[in-house]
């Protein structure tokens, strides 16, 4: 699986586990520590630590495993970081105080449609 089909993987398994406002950013031109970022809300603390655990293991059964994992789902904002696949979870009080879309606006979106 290349670094693209991972960050469409991960945001396919947060849209199923009801994450919301998912964003697939190629930040691989800009950035010299990963190629994408993957990031999504979750509607409660609580949700975003349930994301963080299950794409962890959905991914693990598919040999992808994260290399860290900084933050806590009561801290509002989770980093996992799967090398080349930047995942950030978060809170929406959270995702509006760090507005990562907007540090790295000057890189290509991915269009990501989720469930419906």
């Amino acid at each position: 699986m290349d670094n693209r089909e991972l960050a469409m993987t991960a945001a396919g398994l947060l849209s199923s586990k009801k994450a919301v406002d998912i964003t697939i950013i190629d930040i691989g031109e800009k950035s010299g520590f990963a190629d994408f970022f993957v990031i999504a809300c979750a509607g409660s603390k609580r949700q975003l630590q349930s994301l963080c655990d299950d794409l962890q293991d959905k991914l693990a059964e598919q040999d992808v495993f994260v290399r860290s994992v900084e933050g806590k789902g009561d801290s509002g904002w989770i980093l996992m970081d799967y090398g080349d696949i930047i995942v950030n979870l978060f809170t929406e009080e959270q995702r509006q105080r760090y507005q990562i879309e907007k540090i790295w606006s000057d890189c290509v979106r991915i269009d990501y449609e989720g469930e419906e």
